[in-house]
């Protein structure tokens, strides 16, 4: 059907970042929901428990709900504001999932959700996760040149209020709400770092992520940083690393530190500029089991010795690269063990004006290596031995300075 060719074409996600969000049910049931429920006006049944009535029938959730919508419709004081009780069923379907990588985006949140995925949007530019031990937000990385970055906000760090309002992880989507705002205008953050108190106030601007930084170090090793795989960001990538080549760079430093993930298609590309066609670069089962190998499909861009970076805080589509790389000795992998998301993501458009980011898959490494909860081990371990700025010019920066090392030895 015609809404289902459309959500297909909207599959902008099976990655991310994301890292922010929590999830609704099987792709079936949504495209019943779709088609049937959430037409603008499409229907006069337009109560509680219709949402829900194609389900299974007379299932024991469509009872539950014909029997809560009866006694309150039968008994409560006040007026019903229908939308909101659908919006508040929806919700809770989904987060009684207890997955922290699938969510559901009202209508009224999409235009600002997009924006993000699309790499542009008004707020501070950081990449914020739920730590669910401590049930804290949690900065996976501030955005390069960003006003967080520029507040002093750093990867790991902890936002326990925001405008004197205190929040908690399992109320990420609402404070992500808060942080963002009219460009201009200012957000007053209290950041837990450690032992340590912060208060810190930060101006909200146009973000453009710009998630592929270039340079050249050493004379001769190219260095590219991505810090998100947003979409757009396999052709950035491509583009620099062939400025670079015609600067006479022999080798390559791919930073793919504090990168929360993002889009899997724009990391299966990049990993397809450095591995031979037809090698096997991703492994992804269903929840029936069912695999998706993804193969390399274009001829070697990138031959030439490479390192990459990666950290605790690099996760997903990174892990995805990293994982990629190192099975297939294409790439020698330094830094700490990865932050380990080994789930797939995927963006659906409905037609009341919402979305519904779904976890729908596990994938592994060409050599089938588990990464969801476990993470990639680096070919080398170094860990930061002090604050670094991120930069590939910073001295102090012990992991950028074991790939150089690495990369003069080969």
């Amino acid at each position: 059907m015609e809404e289902n060719s459309y959500i297909k074409r909207q599959r902008l996600y099976k990655g991310i970042m994301l890292v922010l969000l929590t999830a609704f049910i099987t792709f079936i049931l949504t495209s019943i929901f779709v088609s049937n429920q959430l037409g603008n006006n499409a229907t006069s049944n337009n109560s509680l428990t219709s949402i829900f009535q194609n389900i299974t029938g007379s299932s024991e959730l469509q009872k539950s709900l014909e029997t809560i919508e009866k006694l309150v419709k039968d008994k409560y004081l006040n007026e019903i504001d229908e939308k909101k009780a659908i919006e508040g069923a929806i919700e809770g379907y989904v987060a009684s999932l207890g997955d922290s990588y699938t969510e559901y985006i009202p209508s009224d949140e999409m235009e600002d959700y997009t924006q993000a995925i699309m790499g542009n949007y008004v707020g501070i530019g950081i990449y914020m996760t739920i730590n669910t031990e401590k049930n804290l937000i949690q900065v996976i990385a501030p955005i390069r040149e960003s006003p967080a970055e520029e507040a002093g906000i750093k990867s790991g760090d902890f936002i326990t209020k925001i405008n004197g309002v205190s929040y908690t992880g399992d109320e990420l989507t609402q404070a992500s709400n808060i942080i963002k705002g009219e460009e201009g205008t200012k957000v007053t953050l209290e950041i837990l770092r450690g032992e340590q108190t912060l208060t810190l106030e930060v101006e909200r601007r146009n973000i453009n992520t710009n998630p592929v930084y270039s340079d050249i170090v050493d004379g001769d090793i190219g260095y590219l940083g991505i810090s998100s795989f947003d979409e757009g960001v396999a052709e950035d990538f491509k583009n620099k690393f062939l400025s670079l080549k015609e600067q006479g760079i022999k080798s390559l430093i791919i930073d793919l530190r504090d990168n929360g993930g993002g889009i899997v298609e724009e990391a299966t590309q990049i990993i397809d500029y450095i591995v031979p066609k037809g090698k096997e670069i991703l492994i992804t089962v269903d929840k029936d089991k069912n695999e998706e190998i993804t193969k390399a499909e274009e001829d070697v861009l990138i031959d030439m010795p490479i390192v990459v970076l990666v950290n605790a805080s690099s996760a997903s589509a990174s892990e995805i690269v990293a994982g990629a790389l190192k099975d297939l000795d294409e790439a020698t992998i330094v830094g700490s063990k990865t932050y380990g998301k080994g789930v797939i993501q995927e963006f659906l458009s409905l037609s009341n004006g919402g979305g519904l980011k779904i976890t729908i898959e596990e994938y592994y490494t060409p050599n089938r290596t588990k990464i969801n909860g476990v993470g990639i081990t680096p070919d080398v371990e170094v860990e930061l031995e002090t604050s670094v700025t991120g930069l590939p010019t910073d001295a102090k920066d012990t992991q950028l300075n074991k790939a150089k090392e690495i990369l003069h030895q080969q």
